[in-house]
């Protein structure tokens, strides 16, 4: 679990990093009904379907309590994300200046901060339709491209995903053109170019405090 830090002062608004669409997590994992043109694990669109496919079988556990379903979940995200890399990509020069103590914890406080933020989205099924439009594979990295289908809209979403010792993991989603990891890269840089990786920790700590709030209070309300 990430360790309780001092409060870095800094306004949301300042550093909430700023996305067209807050959903560019959520929908790699988000519970869809899906077309896909591989189902084979082996794949990177057998991989994106495979997750889509456990979280939906986990959702629809009614014997499961809401935090029981959402530890599951937990796994499932750990488990397809590469988060060193994303957090190395995020990080940028300030990965190389940071101390190897730094970087672990970073690694940890950003993987928390992305499942908190996301939690609701994951866990509001809808039903929404997923079309694998492509899939490009150049050495050990690959794009799934897919288009995310509702009643009134369609969005391109492309899944950044690289072949750790055989496997597909994920380190970036792109929605309409705006990068998770870039995003969260030039929000970050600013915090630690003010107030250094401590302040970063505090502030990314700051933050996984306070939607684990904000999910005590939904789950006390349920």
């Amino acid at each position: 679990m990430a360790r309780k830090g001092k409060i870095a002062r800094h306004r949301d608004n300042q550093n909430k990093p700023k996305m067209k669409h807050q959903t560019l997590l959520y929908i790699l994992l988000f519970p869809l009904s899906l077309t896909v043109l591989s189902a084979d694990m082996s794949t990177p669109s057998g991989r994106v379907q495979d997750s889509v496919d456990k979280v939906i079988t986990i959702l629809k556990d009614n014997s499961l309590d809401r935090e029981a379903r959402w530890n599951k979940i937990g796994l499932i995200i750990n488990d397809r994300f590469d988060f060193r890399s994303m957090s190395q990509s995020v990080l940028a020069t300030n990965w190389k200046k940071a101390s190897p103590e730094e970087r672990k914890n970073f690694v940890e406080f950003f993987s928390q901060y992305i499942e908190e933020t996301y939690r609701k989205k994951i866990e509001s099924y809808s039903n929404q339709d997923v079309i694998i439009t492509g899939e490009t594979i150049r050495g050990k990295k690959a794009i799934v491209e897919t288009r995310i289908v509702t009643d009134t809209t369609e969005i391109p979403v492309n899944y950044k995903l690289k072949n750790n010792n055989g496997t597909w993991y994920a380190y970036d989603v792109v929605i309409e053109g705006v990068s998770l990891v870039n995003n969260y890269r030039s929000t970050f840089a600013a915090i630690v170019n003010n107030d250094g990786m401590d302040g970063l920790l505090d502030d990314i700590q700051r933050r996984i405090d306070k939607h684990k709030e904000e999910n005590q209070e939904d789950l006390s309300d349920s």
